[in-house]
């Protein structure tokens, strides 16, 4: 479609002090975001904790977020909570991604 900002080339988003490279169809710019919304989660976790494993790291930040995420209000399914579910559900993937490699 012309004009979409979707591709399936690779971006490069850094977590933590690690890029990865990822693929998908979604907008760069949004993984970027998503990115960088996992990585400053990770990095207020370690502040918070003094940890330096990133795996524990890494799983407490998704704690986190899902924590974060349930406590919104879910049953209102406006547009705007709609497009977060969608959001928190690419952020899991990514997160998947990330503790796969």
């Amino acid at each position: 479609m012309a004009g979409d900002a979707r591709t399936d080339e690779a971006t490069s988003v850094n977590i933590y002090g690690r890029t990865y490279h990822l693929r998908g169809a979604d907008d760069p710019q949004h993984l970027i975001e998503l990115a960088s919304i996992v990585d400053t989660k990770m990095r207020e976790v370690a502040d918070s904790t003094g940890t330096a494993d990133t795996l524990k790291l890494a799983i407490l930040a998704s704690l986190n977020i899902a924590d974060e995420y349930l406590r919104s209000d879910l049953d209102d399914k406006t547009p705007a909570s709609a497009r977060v579910e969608k959001r928190l559900g690419r952020m899991v993937t990514l997160l998947d991604e990330v503790l796969a490699e």
